[in-house]
């Protein structure tokens, strides 16, 4: 199966310029291969015409949020349509990707297990980082309860010896 990424190379709106290279450079990082389809190259009029057909959204911007036709980046897998920008960020922010884009099964079984060890993992580690945090912060406050004490018990016996009538300062003035 083949991923591929309908762009336009000579878009004039720079948020649609962003956001391709945002799917382009999520997509790198996972390592997801995919063909890159520029619509707005000689000769790719089909292209781009069945992106447009094939498009539920339309891949809305602030500068136009209401597009007759459906912006790039559109995201297919095969001919099979996956989404625009704002379904695919929503996939990657809650992790579900693999399944927007309609990889193999097998594919997210592995990831899926891989990301179950390191929650594992990470939970183990929480607990264990949960019980240090207690134990600390149980120690502070103990240590500064005596603090407290002593220096209340300091200032006091500081004042009765510079009065020596066992009177602060501040009493006599």
């Amino acid at each position: 199966m083949v991923l591929k990424v309908y762009v336009s190379g000579m878009s004039g709106n720079k948020e649609v310029k962003k956001r391709q290279q945002r799917v382009l450079m999520i997509l790198d990082s996972k390592n997801i291969k995919y063909d890159i389809v520029d619509i707005t190259e000689p000769g790719k009029e089909s292209e781009k015409e069945l992106m447009q057909t094939k498009s539920t959204s339309n891949g809305a911007t602030v500068s136009d949020p209401e597009p007759r036709h459906p912006l790039p980046p559109q995201i297919f897998n095969q001919e099979e349509y996956c989404g625009d920008y704002d379904a695919f960020d929503l996939a990657n922010e809650i992790d579900t990707l693999e399944q927007f884009l309609k990889l193999a099964p097998a594919d997210t079984t592995a990831v899926s297990s891989a990301q179950l060890e390191l929650k594992q993992e990470n939970g183990e580690v929480k607990a264990s980082d949960d019980e240090n945090k207690e134990n600390v912060e149980e120690k502070p406050e103990s240590e500064e309860v005596g603090k407290t004490a002593d220096d209340s018990q300091v200032a006091a016996d500081a004042g009765e010896s510079a009065n020596g009538d066992g009177e602060t300062k501040n009493a006599e003035v």
